[in-house]
């Protein structure tokens, strides 16, 4: 499933933008190498292993010849996203040939880290200071949890039972894509965050990680530190206790804003307290596409367009709200109907008509069949037929209109005026009908000026 415009940067893309200097100084530390090298695809992770211990540069000829003549299109595509990241340093040698080199300081982090193993800068605490942890099951349920109440306040406060303690200005930050308002009106939803909401967890994880990243310098924060304290993170272990005090006081206020987000679980002892990390937190290590695993679904839609959630979540409803008419809510399940007024009210929610496209449908449906419950996701297709089908067709009709604005002309004093008058609106190309025989026309917005300054000087 092709993931949304917001989202086709991922974390790794943020860490190829920044300044050589700050790179130079993220590489310093082996755990950002690897988790640069588990995102990589796999024939640059292939590249770097190859040249990892070789100090001198290799020309770009050697290297293409270490792949099939098929294979040269993902070639270029790893050595551009390894130059990309400053991974490789490409230079030019005496015979004005391209040669490549694995840069210094990544390379002397990545073998010390391969040679000699990895130590994270604090271990897990002994479990006779720590309470009861929770187990892997009711850590996960928790993080899942802990980031629905976030979403949920994030597109709609008013649902929200227990509202996070991110502060208003950051909340802001994550919600200026995703929300539009105009005036005194309640905000609504921009196509964007029409898209976002329909995408799975990691991808919205991702969006979001990525905007706390970017708005890091407005409060105060050098980015490289806090890239470098997250994908830290995300190597510790899931489930495990690591003590808050072995935390700088930067570290310190990150990491309630992780726990907020579900990435961190924050519990106090008598005397010592302690974060855990969740499931989500270690996928800020991995590519989106690794990430992506299949969780359970829980959407049946039956071939008359009704829509059946076997859910318990806020959330689930507010998003089927989004296409379709729900009926009602019963404790874990929510009926509804997919109808083409609910389709078209999910557009006219903040998406106007010239960005629908047929991504925003394909979202929809993908959004079904990646969701579906497990009685009917092993059918092929676990949606029906009938039911994509007529989506698309619905879609198809809204585009069938296209909306100008324009302006109407009538009652002209003669024919000679009339036809006067189309001609200067076609010399600026923007007669856009006309009725001879009643002498009507309507012309586009932009020419309305001439059309009326030539009616004024045939007075």
């Amino acid at each position: 499933m092709p993931e949304v415009r917001i989202i086709a940067k991922n974390f790794m893309d943020m860490v190829a933008s920044m300044p050589a200097m700050k790179l130079d100084k993220l590489y310093e530390n082996g755990f950002i190498c690897e988790a640069i090298l588990r995102s990589l695809p796999p024939l640059a992770k292939k590249y770097v292993l190859q040249l990892l211990h070789i100090d001198v540069p290799v020309s770009a000829k050697l290297l293409e010849e270490w792949v099939l003549p098929d294979g040269f299109s993902k070639h270029r595509v790893s050595i551009d996203r390894l130059v990309q990241l400053r991974v490789f340093v490409e230079a030019v040698d005496r015979k004005n040939e391209k040669t490549y080199k694995v840069t210094p300081t990544f390379q002397r982090s990545l073998q010390k880290l391969l040679v000699h193993g990895g130590t994270l800068p604090r271990e897990p605490m002994p479990s006779n200071i720590t309470v009861r942890l929770p187990t892997l099951e009711d850590l996960e349920a928790w993080a899942l949890e802990q980031w629905e109440c976030f979403l949920l306040q994030l597109i709609s406060s008013s649902q929200v039972e227990k509202p996070s303690n991110i502060s208003s200005s950051l909340m802001k930050v994550f919600q200026r894509r995703l929300l539009s308002q105009r005036d005194r009106d309640a905000p609504k939803l921009t196509e964007s965050g029409f898209q976002f909401l329909l995408m799975n967890t990691n991808a919205q994880l991702w969006y979001i990680i990525r905007e706390y990243i970017s708005n890091s310098e407005e409060r105060g924060v050098d980015a490289a530190d806090l890239i470098s304290f997250m994908l830290e993170i995300s190597f510790h272990v899931i489930g495990e206790a690591y003590n808050i005090n072995t935390l700088t006081d930067f570290q310190r206020s990150i990491i309630k804003d992780l726990a907020d987000l579900g990435l961190v679980k924050l519990q106090q002892g008598r005397k010592e307290s302690w974060f855990i990390p969740t499931k989500l937190a270690t996928n800020l290590s991995v590519s989106l596409a690794d990430s992506s695993s299949r969780k359970e679904g829980f959407v049946v839609v039956e071939t008359n367009f009704r829509v059946y959630a076997y859910s318990t979540s806020k959330l689930h409803c507010e998003i089927l709200r989004l296409f379709s008419r729900v009926e009602y809510q019963l404790p874990n399940l929510i009926v509804g109907a997919i109808t083409k007024e609910s389709l078209y009210n999910a557009f006219d929610n903040g998406i106007t008509a010239d960005q629908i496209t047929g991504h925003i449908v394909f979202q929809i449906i993908s959004f079904l069949q990646q969701n579906a419950h497990p009685r009917v996701a092993q059918r092929a297709p676990s949606v029906p037929e009938n039911v994509t089908d007529q989506i698309r067709l619905w879609e198809s009709d809204l585009n069938r209109v296209e909306m100008t604005e324009s302006y109407y002309y009538d009652e002209f004093p003669s024919r000679d005026i009339f036809e006067g008058a189309c001609d200067c609106a076609r010399e600026w190309n923007g007669l856009l009908w006309e009725d001879s025989k009643k002498m009507h026309m309507v012309v586009k917005t932009e020419v309305h000026p001439y059309v009326r300054d030539f009616l004024r000087r045939q007075k």
